[in-house]
């Protein structure tokens, strides 16, 4: 009985393994796969040491890959089981709302997008690698939920383009537009503290509408937010901006007539609209502080970082 046993399950054994060398092929593949994911992952929960060059975020990118190989080398006798069990766990992310196939699908279409030809940065997986610069510091700055900031941003809907009537369905994208022109028109740039990285919430820059990029970023994501809108912040070198997503291509034509013809017909006059389109196809409209207009000049083009908060 024991030794069928023992031929059952070597013949099992025996059915699950790949023969040379395709079984050092979909190890390194399926190492590519799963570090990538993973990484994303670790990057975004673990808590950033700002090492110099980011030397903790290249290590624990090496340190995956490393154990991942391990850990695929030691049963690849029963390759076949690890692809299952990878499989296994991406439909119970997509189950769960985490970490799923449509996750690794938009994390390699991004890799394949930005080796494509396109005038414009993109939302790419570089930004998603990279720490964005006082990442959680920022996030707690964005108080959208707080009264304060909430209150402000009906007021500037109240004050600006009440009255636009006929778009019912970007409604919402006028309002923002609306808490644009408050914040722009108020805005007054104010270095930090010297060998000092000051971040401001959004609060606290309603009292004077002064600070530097940081500072007016928060404040405007956390309007647009507060009243519907989706906000994003861009990082570049030196600098960051935030973003509104407008939509499809479609929607930017629609968009593109408002702040020309009805909203802010002087000062778009003869000039164009500056956005992002990522892979997705989605619409990221400039909301700089240095923009007379939603869509003004970009200060720097190159995207190093992208910070969304859906």
């Amino acid at each position: 009985m024991i030794n069928n046993k023992k031929f059952s399950f070597q013949n099992i054994k025996q059915k699950l393994q790949v023969n040379k060398p395709w079984d050092d092929v979909i190890i390194f593949v399926l190492n590519i796969l799963i570090a990538v994911p993973v990484f994303i992952i670790a990057h975004q929960n673990l808590i950033e040491l700002n090492w110099f060059f980011n030397i903790d975020r290249i290590l624990l990118f090496l340190l995956i890959i490393i154990i991942i190989q391990l850990i695929l080398r030691l049963l690849r006798t029963v390759i076949i089981v690890c692809i299952i069990l990878y499989l296994l766990l991406l439909f119970y992310g997509t189950a769960s709302g985490n970490y799923g196939f449509n996750s690794v699908y938009e994390d390699y279409d991004s890799m394949i997008y930005t080796m494509s030809d396109n005038p414009y940065p993109q939302d790419i997986i570089i930004a998603k690698l990279l720490p964005f610069p006082n990442k959680s510091k920022i996030l707690s700055a964005i108080e959208y939920q707080n009264p304060k900031v909430r209150n402000f941003a009906i007021m500037a809907t109240s004050k600006n383009f009440k009255n636009i009537k006929g778009y019912s369905d970007y409604r919402t994208i006028i309002q923002c537009f609306a808490v644009f022109k408050e914040i722009n028109s108020r805005w007054n740039y104010v270095s930090d503290p010297k060998d000092t990285d000051y971040i401001a919430s959004a609060s606290e820059s309603l009292n004077y509408f002064s600070g530097d990029c940081d500072d007016h970023s928060i404040l405007m994501a956390a309007a647009v937010r507060a009243i519907g809108g989706t906000p994003r912040l861009i990082h570049t070198k030196g600098h960051i901006y935030p973003e509104i997503l407008i939509g499809s291509l479609n929607d930017l034509e629609t968009v593109n007539y408002l702040i020309k013809n009805v909203l802010f017909i002087n000062e778009s006059y003869k000039k164009q609209l500056h956005y992002h389109i990522d892979e997705r196809g989605q619409v990221w409209l400039n909301l700089d502080y240095t923009a007379k207009y939603p869509g003004g000049p970009f200060m720097f083009e190159e995207i190093l970082g992208a910070l969304r908060l859906d």
